[in-house]
């Protein structure tokens, strides 16, 4: 009879820090980041990669991360909520009040990180069906839609940011 792997040890680089946890084979990196990690900041929603809710950034790049396995992120830099430090699209979203519950706002804001850090020149369209991966019950998207417009304005006119 073949031995099971029940846990292991991983190493994941998450905001610039090496850390390490037991995962097992099937956890998925939400999990490892809430369960294992105490990084609370991507939510749980739908858990199948609808809502967004559990957006971080891989290398730059938004991934949902319910859909992703811990340890397919071995090897990546991994950003959360928490890595983030007053950058443009957080500011923002505050200065638009583009959220009300805020369970979505994390997930929102990582994947419209990952907009600046990918399209910093974003046209309207883009930015539309950029947003629609993310899914947000409380409030219309046009304060969202104008939070990233700001954000993007701010980042092309202040190289430093």
């Amino acid at each position: 009879m073949k031995e099971m792997l029940t846990e292991g040890l991983i190493y994941l680089n998450i905001n610039g820090e090496v850390r390490k946890t037991l995962v097992r084979p099937a956890d998925t990196l939400l999990f490892a980041l809430r369960e294992r990690l105490g990084l609370t900041g991507a939510k749980p929603g739908c858990e199948n990669g609808d809502c967004g809710a559990c957006t971080v950034l891989v290398d730059g790049w938004p991934v949902k991360s319910c859909l992703m396995l811990a340890v397919e992120a071995c090897d990546h830099e991994i950003t959360t909520i928490e890595g983030l430090n007053n950058t443009p699209i957080q500011r923002e979203f505050v200065e638009k009040f583009a959220f009300q519950c805020g369970y979505c706002t994390p997930g929102f804001i990582m994947n419209c990180q990952g907009l600046i850090n990918i399209h910093p020149d974003a046209s309207d369209e883009v930015i539309n069906e950029w947003l629609q991966s993310n899914i947000c019950r409380c409030t219309s998207y046009e304060e969202i839609t104008a939070a990233v417009k700001s954000a993007l304005n701010t980042v092309n006119n202040d190289p430093v940011s």
